[in-house]
Order: structure tokens, then C-alpha cells, then sequence
């Protein structure tokens, strides 16, 4: 079992069944990644795990505990966290208040410092808006500040969706090199992302989900070189 585990889940929107069944792992210290088209299911996995939405069906645990039944804020303290679509920062909240915000489950004042020069070492622009309102900063210093805040919780998985949307070329690469110095330092991460090609050069292993169902898991580099991923996902003829 990987440290978090989704087994044959189905989450439904009233009486639509998004989610059909969907089972997944992510290894402790992996990048996995969660590829397919707009409405497959990537933001409705993502949301499932992080208790906003309940399956119907099946569980998740997080290192072999079940966390399905946990409201939102339980799942965070026992160590999940995540930079939603669309970013959702709080926008009339400063920088340094909705960093703060993310650590609103944590009691230990000085770990909360300590991760918070940790969050401006990897986004050092943060830490020179840091009593901007967020509503004012750029789309990219707000998806920084998502993933910061999300940071802040000092989550064991990372779960991260979309983070490169509207975001010009160069800030794209830089905001997934700090995914990778995330990783590396010990955050294990569940990836959703349009750009399955940038997704692919992160990520170990990968799931493409269609209409709601796991049709496909490999290696990131295997995918990279399977026909119909490359076809679909990929841009190639």
C-alpha cells in the first residue's frame, strides 16, 4: 500500500457518477502525476481526497488510516493538503495573512516560522509582497502563494492542480523547478496538470483518467512513449 492510497472510489454530483471506480497509490517521496482531458475527473479526484466531496464507494488512506469519512480541516492535520484549481487565495487578505492561514490547523509557533522563511526561500517574490493583498498580485505570484500556502500546513502529500493555468511559458518552468525542490526535500506530490508533457518530465509514474475511470498507469517515461498518450495528451498526429 503507498502512503496514499485511493481504492475503487465513486463520487458522485447529485446523481451523475463522476468518479467510477477510481483506484491509484502515490509512494512516499514520488511525484505522481493524474493526466486527461477537461471533465475527465482530475479536480473531483483531488477533492475527494481532500474530503470537499464523499465517495459513495470504496476508501483513501493515508499510510494505511482511512481519511474518506474526515472532514476538509481533519484531513489536513493528519497530512494532506493542496493548491486548488483557480488558485482561491483569499484576495483581500495579505500575502503573510494567507500564508498564515494555511498553517491554521498547526499550534507550534515556531515550526510555523520556521516553515514560513521556508515558504519565502522558495518563492523569495512572496517575501517581497508580503503585505500585498493577494487580489493585487500577478497570476503568477498567486499561484505561488496558493502552493505556499498550502505549504504552510507542512503536509506529507502535496496535491496540486493545475498550477500552471494562465501562466506565461517561463513562469511555468520556474514554478515547476520549485515543485521538484519541493519533492526533494522530502513532500510527497499528486500532480493534476493540463500540460501533460511538463507533467510527464516530473513526475515518476502517471494515470491518464477518461470519463471518469483509470484507463491507463505507467512509468512517466513510458507514457511519454505510449501512442495513444501521445496522441491525446501530447499534441502529436
Amino acid at each position: 500500500m503507498g502512503m496514499l492510497q485511493i481504492d475503487n472510489i465513486d463520487t458522485y454530483y447529485g446523481n451523475i457518477r463522476a468518479l467510477k471506480g477510481v483506484s491509484l497509490w502515490v509512494d512516499e517521496g514520488e511525484i505522481v502525476t493524474l493526466i486527461g482531458a477537461n471533465g475527465a475527473g482530475k479536480t473531483t479526484t483531488l477533492d475527494t481526497i481532500s474530503g470537499l466531496l464523499k465517495p459513495r464507494q470504496g476508501g483513501i488512506y493515508l499510510e494505511g488510516e482511512p481519511i474518506h469519512q474526515l472532514p476538509p480541516h481533519a484531513v489536513v492535520k493528519r497530512g494532506v493538503s493542496g493548491a486548488p484549481e483557480g488558485r482561491k487565495i483569499f484576495r483581500r487578505l495579505t500575502v503573510l495573512e494567507n500564508l498564515e492561514m494555511g498553517a491554521y490547523v498547526r499550534t507550534n509557533r515556531a515550526g510555523i516560522a520556521r516553515d514560513l522563511e521556508r515558504v519565502f526561500a522558495l518563492f523569495p517574490r512572496l517575501k517581497e509582497r508580503v503585505s500585498q493583498a493577494g487580489g493585487t498580485l500577478s497570476g503568477g505570484e498567486q499561484q505561488m502563494l496558493a502552493i505556499g500556502r498550502a505549504l504552510m500546513a507542512r503536509p506529507r502529500v502535496l496535491l496540486l492542480d493545475e498550477p500552471s493555468m494562465g501562466l506565461a511559458p517561463l513562469l511555468v518552468e520556474s514554478i515547476f523547478r520549485t515543485i521538484q525542490e519541493i519533492n526533494r526535500e522530502g513532500t510527497t506530490v499528486l500532480l493534476v496538470e493540463q500540460s501533460a508533457l511538463m507533467a510527464l518530465a516530473v513526475a515518476q509514474r502517471g494515470y491518464v483518467l477518461q470519463a471518469g475511470e483509470i484507463v491507463l498507469h505507467d512509468t512517466a517515461e513510458n507514457l511519454c512513449q505510449n501512442e495513444m498518450v501521445r496522441k491525446a495528451y501530447l499534441g502529436e498526429e
